[in-house]
């Protein structure tokens, strides 16, 4: 026997169902919050690091006009401005993106061609690498990192069928590749050469590109920076000198940062000499609130400091791997591409910059990521990750039946 609602459990149910879809679309609306607070973490635990680094050296000659607090000013505002606009980047939709990748990477192209203007092109320490923007510089180097992640992973989608071409599938990635590589070579730039590289490759690789083809790649590309390091004098003698950094010619000279960075990592030991007590930054280290800020975590909060940043972009890399997976799953390419692309930039970024603070890679000019000192590279990273978590908003609103 069938049995009637009464009228008001009938009406009742009606009118809880508004809230029950509500409530679904309350959830839907999710974003991925243990990303944003790991996010914030490393940025705020980078501010006091820089601030930890940077207090000194008012101290010497160079930074004499400097106020203590002139470092981690700038960067507090750099961290805002980075969240400002990745807040900017996660309220536009994935295929908007796509559909500017092209136009994107030539704008890139161009900041890196302007760079080198005489007059519009900012040189620091030999290297022409900024355009000045009133207080401010722009590294358009850092820029490329995330057009190439664009590019790269749009290239992989439009020309998917032709993944096991030389002609249409390797030689237009490869041309795209060296151009940057040309105009990075030009400023000279060879860690951010070899952080594009790894993204263009590694997505390559992800979707799909002849293997045969990319052990040839990666032959060729090994060879191309052997010779860039023996036809340049400099860049040889600091290979020596990483390989043996503790000969006197060396440790005075070429390998000075190297040799500094581990005596702080040993005065560190397990569990650090104490926030602010670092020795090492003062005026010992060079750059220690830029390439070696790790070498000052280690001193001041020794191995156990260091572990948690590690394992904090760890996490982020894993999580980038993670919704890129999904978004593929759900035949969204382009997205699940940028998504492991920008996974493979922070932690080939990451690997670089501890390799050589730790000493295990030659000396190269690459910050860590979200923590070190830079506008440009706060912002692009913030960019970077707030498109990360709009991929994994998308997601969540199409596995539960949602638009957009």
């Amino acid at each position: 026997m069938k049995l009637a609602l009464p009228a008001f459990l009938s009406r009742a149910g009606e009118a809880a169902a508004p809230e029950t879809q509500l409530g679904q679309r309350s959830r839907m609306l999710e974003y991925d919050q243990p990303l944003v607070w790991v996010t914030l973490l490393l940025l705020l635990t980078g501010i006091v690091m820089v601030y930890s680094a940077s207090v000194g050296l008012p101290d010497s000659p160079k930074y004499a006009n400097y106020k203590n607090h002139h470092f981690v000013l700038r960067q507090s505002m750099f961290v805002i401005a980075g969240l400002f606009f990745g807040l900017i980047a996660f309220r536009m939709r994935v295929e908007q993106w796509e559909r500017w990748t092209p136009l994107l990477f030539i704008a890139a192209l161009g900041l890196m061609v302007l760079v080198l203007v005489p007059g519009i092109g900012k040189g620091v320490n030999g290297a022409r690498r900024w355009i000045g923007l009133g207080g401010f510089s722009l590294q358009p180097s850092e820029l490329m990192k995330l057009m190439m992640v664009f590019y790269a992973a749009d290239f992989t989608v439009r020309k998917q069928q032709y993944m096991h071409s030389l002609t249409k599938g390797f030689m237009p990635m490869a041309i795209a590749v060296g151009l940057c590589g040309g105009l990075l070579m030009l400023q000279p730039d060879l860690g951010a050469f070899g952080v594009i590289v790894c993204i263009a490759m590694g997505i390559l690789f992800l979707g799909g590109f002849n293997i045969i083809w990319f052990g040839g790649m990666l032959g060729v590309l090994a060879s191309v920076f052997f010779a860039i390091i023996l036809i340049s004098p400099w860049r040889y003698e600091r290979m020596v000198a990483y390989l043996n950094p503790w000969e006197e010619s060396n440790a005075l000279g070429k390998a000075f940062q190297l040799t500094h960075s581990l005596i702080a990592f040993g005065r560190g030991e397990l569990f650090g000499v104490g926030l602010g007590a670092s020795v090492e930054k003062l005026h010992y280290l060079p750059e220690a609130h830029t390439d070696f800020l790790l070498a000052v975590i280690g001193e001041e909060l020794g191995l156990a400091g260091v572990l948690v940043v590690i394992m904090l972009f760890y996490w982020i890399v894993r999580r980038a791997f993670d919704i890129g997976r999904q978004a593929i799953a759900a035949e969204k390419y382009f997205a699940g591409l940028v998504a492991k692309g920008i996974g493979i930039w922070i932690g080939i970024q990451v690997f670089i910059n501890m390799g050589v603070n730790l000493g295990l890679l030659p000396t190269k000019g690459l910050t860590l990521p979200l923590m070190s000192y830079g506008g440009s590279g706060i912002a692009i990273n913030c960019i970077g990750l707030a498109i990360l978590l709009r991929i994994d908003y998308e997601n969540r609103v199409m596995m539960r039946g949602g638009r957009v």
